[in-house]
Order: structure tokens, then C-alpha cells, then sequence
């Protein structure tokens, strides 16, 4: 009788075990996937928040121009001589903003 009871808890921790390759699954998919994506979004939002007049910008759509104004949700760029265009914040590209405003290296 006490070798049948030792054998069904036995089996009860290897249910358990069977979960174990689920978990670290989700695990995996979150420092691979969600937590890297999380911190984009931070970033992004962070320097729309930034944004001045003066500050070079490259939209989503490709258009490079200078900020003329900035409102609560939108900003005014001025892509040619009197040419200006009003965008949303949000369609500020982050990556092509920041390699537009760094100074030029030396290539040897």
C-alpha cells in the first residue's frame, strides 16, 4: 500500500515536469521578443517628447526637413525654402533622425 501511494505522487511531479519546456518557452519569448520591443517603444517616445525647433528629422515616409514649430501632437517641417509640411509626432523616424543628426566620421 505505501509503494502504490509513493508511486502516485511519483507521477503527480512529473506532470509538473511536462510544463517545465512550456515555461521556458514563454520565457524565452519574452526576453527575446516582447522585452527588446518594449524598449523601442520607450525610446521612441522619448525622443519625440524632445523634439525642438532646429532638430533635423527624417519621417517614416523618407522626407528629411527641419523643425519649424513644434504643437502637442504635431510638428511643422520645413523640407525646402518656404516649403513646409505638418506631420503627426509618431511618423518621426527614430533610427533615421539619429543617423541624420551624428557628426560625420573619418573614414580611413
Amino acid at each position: 500500500m505505501i509503494s502504490t501511494i509513493l508511486l502516485q505522487a511519483g507521477n503527480g511531479l512529473a506532470a509538473y515536469g511536462q510544463f517545465l519546456p512550456l515555461v521556458l518557452i514563454i520565457v524565452v519569448f519574452y526576453f527575446f521578443m516582447i522585452r527588446p520591443q518594449v524598449k523601442k517603444q520607450k525610446d521612441q517616445k522619448k525622443y519625440v517628447e524632445e523634439l525642438k525647433k532646429g532638430d533635423k528629422v527624417v519621417t517614416s515616409a523618407g522626407i528629411h526637413g527641419k523643425i519649424v514649430d513644434v504643437g502637442d501632437t504635431t510638428i511643422l517641417v520645413e523640407v525646402d525654402n518656404n516649403v513646409k509640411i505638418r506631420f503627426d509626432k509618431g511618423s518621426i523616424s527614430l533610427e533615421a533622425s539619429r543617423l541624420l543628426n551624428q557628426p560625420a566620421t573619418a573614414k580611413v
